[in-house]
């Protein structure tokens, strides 16, 4: 079974104001770090970096919603993670931490 933890963006997030008026979305920018975030804590992880490789925004999530965000580890330090509103997939990604992530520098 996958990790999973649970991220609540609240209405009035300051981000709603700008993204878009009269349709307010969070950003793909603000979704990535608040996942990627709560991956590290949750996995021990000190901040630093990590190789982004993929990332889709399947679904808008609103102001007031919440996303789910379930990940796997994998060998030498890739993580798989997905997030969804209410069953709803609005988000995939893939990342590099670790070992693996300076072996694929240092190459």
């Amino acid at each position: 079974m996958p990790n999973q933890t649970e991220l609540h963006f609240p209405a009035d997030h300051p981000t709603a104001a700008g993204h878009f008026p009269g349709n307010p979305i969070i950003p793909g920018a603000v979704l990535l770090d608040s996942a990627l975030t709560a991956i590290a804590a949750a996995e021990g992880l000190a901040p630093g970096p990590c190789r982004l490789r993929s990332a889709k925004f399947l679904s808008p999530v609103r102001p007031g919603e919440r996303m789910l965000v379930e990940w796997q580890a994998g060998p030498a330090g890739g993580i798989a993670f997905t997030g969804n509103v209410d069953g709803r997939p609005v988000m995939t990604g893939a990342l590099l931490v670790g070992d693996l992530l300076a072996d694929s520098v240092t190459s």
